[in-house]
């Protein structure tokens, strides 16, 4: 009885697989290609679980690219801001209320003290928030719309239509292997035929949450943009101005001057004890060495001709 079910399931997956093979399967990831074989198993099992593996993949991927012109395009949607505002612990109070009144929430925020060109404390703030993609053009121009002036503005796209896709078929390739390996391990008629099924419906049921998981975020990151917003005091960005001479300028290129020779002079620093201090010892080594040679001998002779010139000098003795 057991080899016919095998036998049985062989030859539905072999002519599955033979019509889904005109069709070329996409690249997939490690963790979905084939499935794991428990050790001791039999080989018809791992014959067949492969097979229909190989057989749903490749039936996913004839009907991956229909699918993914049928999707409805899915872009994630996120934006960069920097405003200048007076007050900035107002306005992210407003920004706060502004991601609940439009359906969505704070992911983070944070007020803190910085420091003008003056030397005043003015707040400081980043907050983050999530509203639906379909209101995010909305929530920017609620945002500016009190700002003093906008600094920075930035907003990016992201189509992720073909691995959503790409997933999706995978996810339905899963389910179907995993609906088949039910099926076989209902008819099994051992403790160990069922054991070894189980073990392999185990990896497919992992592979099915991954996938979902998968799925899952790239929904949610598209059902709700991120705006990023950083908020600065109108104070900070006044430039210092004395007997109205405007000294921000000047002094924020003095500063940047300076930031800039203590690089360069560090950077010379650094090179001259690592590379050129080194090469100029070695250079100057050999040349001392002759140095002290040549001054040795100089020193000898010179000896030499005082100690001979004081026998020369010296009167005769007395006999």
């Amino acid at each position: 009885m057991k080899r016919y079910w095998i036998i049985l399931v062989a030859a539905l997956v072999m002519l599955t697989s033979c019509a889904g093979a005109a069709s070329s399967s996409p690249q997939y990831d490690s963790m979905d290609e084939g499935f794991a074989v428990a050790p001791g198993a039999p080989m018809e099992m791992e014959v067949i679980t492969e097979s229909m593996d190989d057989s749903a993949g490749n039936n996913s991927a004839a009907s991956s690219s229909v699918e993914a012109a049928q999707q409805e395009r899915l872009v994630i949607k996120n934006a960069d801001l920097t405003i200048i505002v007076d007050d900035p612990e107002v306005t992210m109070a407003t920004i706060t209320s502004l991601a609940d009144t439009l359906g969505g929430h704070v992911v983070s925020s944070n007020t803190y003290q910085a420091y003008a060109n003056n030397g005043v404390r003015v707040p400081e703030g980043t907050i983050t928030i999530r509203v639906p993609s379909e209101s995010l053009n909305n929530a920017l121009e609620r945002i500016k719309v009190d700002a003093v002036e906008v600094e920075n503005e930035n907003v990016s796209g992201e189509d992720v239509t073909d691995r959503y896709v790409d997933l999706q078929s995978r996810l339905k390739a899963k389910k179907a292997a995993e609906a088949k390996l039910l099926e076989i391990m209902n008819q099994a008629e051992t403790t160990e035929d069922t054991l070894n099924v189980y073990s392999q419906l185990q990896v497919i049921q992992s592979d099915i949450e991954v996938l979902t998981g998968q799925i899952n975020y790239y929904k949610r990151s598209a059902a709700m943009s991120s705006i990023s917003v950083r908020v600065i005091a109108t104070e900070k960005s006044k430039p210092i101005e004395i007997g109205g001479w405007e000294l921000g300028e000047t002094a924020s290129d003095a500063v940047q001057y300076l930031i800039d020779y203590a690089q360069s002079f560090t950077r010379f620093m650094i090179r001259f004890i690592i590379f050129t201090l080194p090469v100029l010892i070695t250079i100057a080594l050999p040349f001392y060495l002759v140095f002290l040679g040549v001054r040795a001998l100089v020193r000898r002779n010179r000896k030499k001709k005082a100690a001979k010139a004081a026998v020369q000098a010296a009167p005769p003795a007395e006999k």
